[in-house]
């Protein structure tokens, strides 16, 4: 099982991230969070391994970030209307989509190469790590990652409590609040806990 570390803000962390073995790191571009990320160019220091994780208008305010960072992953959170276009935009230019899948039903089923399925800021009140879990009652219609208040002792359980064919469709987890010593930054045995954890879970 994968595990994605969102919401770093500092080198040091993501530094003891990285050597924890986080398989994705995520960058939060969303000024009225707490976890939102002042220098994107951090994201530089994980080429292989960077989210953008943004919240934007459009496609076009999304290559500008993108220029910013050159993350391989973007994330996302766009208004419904410019969804195809910066979707279709974000594969000419070669990256990967980690695409928000907020709990909650009739949505559409746009093509990501993950998605990730979390509660939505509708009921948590912004993005980026609420620390609130979901009733995983409107799965992804693709292989996800699962967050919403995780941290490495919750991981066995969540993925025990989804239903066989759900289970099968997830390929780690995502975690950012739970992770943390203080708002954006994070606390290194609750990082090393957490990705250690995800990676003793098998795939189904």
């Amino acid at each position: 099982m994968m595990a994605k570390v969102c919401g770093l803000t500092d080198p040091g962390d993501l530094a003891r991230t990285l050597a924890a073995g986080a398989d994705l790191v995520g960058f939060l571009h969303h000024p009225a969070s707490p976890r939102h990320c002042p220098d994107l160019a951090l994201a530089r220091l994980a080429p292989d391994r960077a989210v953008l994780v943004a919240a934007v208008p459009d496609g076009e305010a999304l290559a500008r970030l993108l220029d910013r960072c050159a993350a391989p992953w973007v994330q996302p959170y766009l208004p419904a209307a410019a969804r195809s276009a910066a979707l279709a935009r974000l594969r000419d230019r070669g990256r990967k989509v980690l695409l928000p899948w907020a709990d909650q039903p009739d949505q559409a089923a746009l093509d990501a190469d993950l998605y990730l399925w979390e509660p939505g800021a509708a009921a948590t009140g912004f993005l980026g790590g609420s620390g609130r879990a979901h009733p995983m009652a409107f799965p992804p219609p693709g292989p996800f990652l699962l967050a919403g208040g995780l941290d490495g002792h919750l991981l066995a359980a969540r993925l025990e409590a989804m239903p066989p064919a759900v289970r099968a469709r997830c390929r780690g987890f995502d975690a950012a609040s739970r992770l943390e010593s203080a708002p954006g930054r994070k606390d290194p045995v609750l990082v090393e806990t957490f990705v250690r954890r995800a990676h003793l879970l098998e795939n189904p």
